[in-house]
């Protein structure tokens, strides 16, 4: 029944996602903002590695409408706070995947003998092929003090492949609340779109 219900996750993969998807993310937040200016502008904050890794712009790109949302504005030549944002990314067996079925990249039965066989197959993936684990972290830096003044971060794992879809949606995640989040752990879930 595990694997069923995998494989059937994989086909939606495969036929582009036509259902939405409810993303769920474990999310914690620290705060010491008692509350946000008139206009709080920003910029991008990059560790010396985040400075090296060439796909680091185009994760920043992926954080600026969750961010925007959160009431925070861009501005590279007045900011108030710096914002560093980060994410990590694993392929992670999957919580369906049958331990004892072991099912290769395709598979097939076959009934008969030496000389004639009736078979049927498909080319079904693996259960355990497609299952990620991410989380997203934003940090808030009050650029008059050089003080951290919010921290956040979101856990989720599923199948969905594309950080493209994923990680926006865990950076909202992350974000809902701003300034003032709930204490301790919470879960956020976000709805991803039919053509996700």
């Amino acid at each position: 029944m595990k694997f069923l219900v995998a494989a059937a996750a994989a086909v939606l993969l495969f036929t582009g996602c036509a259902n939405t998807y409810l993303l769920d993310n474990q999310v914690q937040s620290f705060s010491q903002l008692p509350a946000l200016p008139a206009q709080p502008t920003f910029r991008y904050e990059r560790s010396l590695a985040q400075q090296a890794d060439p796909t680091q712009p185009g994760l920043e790109a992926l954080a600026d409408a969750a961010l925007f949302r959160a009431g925070l504005r861009r501005d590279d030549t007045a900011p108030q706070f710096s914002v560093q944002v980060s994410a990590r990314t694993e392929q992670v067996l999957s919580p369906y995947a049958d331990p004892y079925w072991g099912w290769p990249g395709g598979w097939s039965i076959g009934i008969g003998g030496h000389h004639g066989a009736i078979g049927f197959g498909g080319p079904w993936p693996r259960a355990d092929s497609y299952w990620f684990r991410r989380e997203v972290g934003v940090i808030i830096r009050e650029l008059s003090s050089n003080r951290v003044v919010y921290e956040t971060h979101a856990l989720s794992d599923g199948p969905v492949l594309d950080n493209r879809v994923v990680l926006p949606a865990m950076f909202d995640a992350a974000m809902q609340g701003f300034p003032h989040p709930p204490p301790g752990p919470r879960r956020v879930a976000i709805q991803l779109g039919a053509n996700s």
